[in-house]
């Protein structure tokens, strides 16, 4: 038995049975099995790529291929009309007079006539002083005066009978020119004396301040029962003309030509004043002069326009934007403002010529509002107004729809309607 347990075991360890081979076969395929999953999914990632890549230049060579997209714009139609050359310029409404009345004598206020912000005219009372020490001082220099015009007078009388007795012999010559040379001196005296009186009545008139000029008071500076000083550095009453007024702007020295060629041929250029915004006008007014020399420092000139004011709508020191009415351009090439563009300094529009554009250099004249007026297009020449981004020479366009714009002529009239002046 033991040998042929023996052998039995040398048997098993030689050969191995059935199932022990087959266990060991599926051990050794499984992971055989696993390679060509791994493999498998390799491939399909390797062919997706694959594809991607092989479709991408297809893509890019048919939208090539489809052709320029067809750009859709709103257009409008050129034309001819009249459109103001304007100079635009920031200015200052500055006014015609400003008085700062101050006291010329030492005294108390004794009444105010004025209230703040009030509206006077030239020769309305404003302020009192004590007039009391002043009509003394004045009574003092007539009694004077009446006292030396009589002894002038006793000379007198006295020169016409020594006339008489120095033709008779009666009297000495040199009687008689002693007392005509006193009467020189008495008339001397009352010459003094009418001095004295009329400086006493000017010192007295100092005593009642009135207003020199028209125009608005300004705060309240004084009250009743306060004590002014002559030579006070402070002013009892301020005054500020309204009416006219005037607004003060500076121009570059570049458009002085033109404008001084107008004032030459004695032209009134209108001016209109605007707000800060530029969109609503505050008065119509007409250039009054220029200054004489050129500021160097900034290279502009300093003109002053004249308002009537009349609605007060300008107020001194005011910051409102000037428009000089240079000359007016006639039958001139307008367009909307939105059609030309530029290329660094140059201007340019696109030309819509059937379904195409083109582009077209121009130069543009002037500008007023949403119009220009422009050279290098005739009129009836239709230019696109929106969809630039899109637009290139020689793009395909669409016009959606025409874009009607006002000359410059009927901008200004609606203007001066709405406002209710004209120039």
């Amino acid at each position: 038995m033991a040998q042929g347990e023996n052998g039995s075991i040398h048997e098993n360890t030689g050969e191995r049975s059935p199932a022990g081979q087959e266990a060991a076969q599926d051990t050794s395929l499984a992971p055989r099995r696993r390679k060509p999953w791994f493999l498998l999914v390799a491939l399909v990632l390797v062919a997706a790529i694959v594809v991607l890549i092989a479709r991408k230049p297809k893509d890019t060579q048919s939208s090539a291929t489809a052709g320029p997209q067809i750009a859709t714009i709103k257009a409008a139609t050129a034309h001819l009309g009249d459109i103001g050359y304007y100079v635009d310029a920031l200015g200052t409404v500055t006014p015609v007079a400003t008085v700062n009345l101050y006291s010329q004598v030492n005294g108390t206020v004794t009444d105010v006539h004025y209230t703040e912000g009030q509206m006077v005219h030239r020769g309305d009372p404003l302020i009192d002083i004590d007039p009391r020490p002043y009509e003394a001082q004045l009574e003092e220099a007539e009694g004077t005066l009446q006292h030396d015009r009589s002894v002038l007078a006793q000379a007198e009388m006295d020169l016409a009978r020594y006339e008489k007795a120095v033709t008779l012999q009666a009297i000495a010559q040199q009687t008689y020119d002693d007392q005509k040379l006193a009467v020189e001196q008495y008339r001397g005296t009352v010459r003094n004396d009418i001095g004295q009186v009329q400086a006493a009545q000017v010192q007295l008139s100092y005593c009642h301040l009135t207003s020199p000029i028209n125009g608005r008071i300004g705060l309240r500076l004084i009250d009743r029962g306060n004590t002014v000083f002559s030579g006070a550095s402070n002013p009892l009453v301020i005054i500020t003309q309204l009416q006219p007024v005037t607004v003060v702007f500076d121009v570059a020295e570049d458009n002085l030509g033109q404008v001084r060629d107008q004032i030459l041929h004695r032209k009134a250029l209108p001016v209109d004043a605007f707000d800060r915004s530029q969109e609503t006008k505050l008065a119509s007014g007409k250039l009054l002069t220029l200054d004489n020399q050129i500021d160097t420092s900034t290279g502009t000139v300093r003109f002053r326009a004249q308002f009537d004011n009349n609605d007060l709508t300008l107020y001194p020191n005011q910051f409102v934007n000037a428009r000089l009415l240079v000359k007016t351009l006639k039958n001139a090439v307008l367009v909307p403002s939105a059609a030309v563009q530029r290329n660094g300094t140059q201007a340019f529009v696109y030309v819509v010529t059937g379904n195409t554009v083109k582009i077209q250099a121009v130069t543009e004249l002037t500008t007023e509002g949403d119009v220009s007026a422009v050279t290098g297009i005739d009129a009836g020449t239709v230019v696109p107004v929106t969809g630039f981004d899109k637009l290139q020479s020689g793009s395909t366009v669409t016009i959606q729809s025409m874009q009607a714009f006002d000359s410059g002529q009927q901008r200004l009239e609606r203007t001066q309607d709405k406002s209710g002046s004209t120039l």
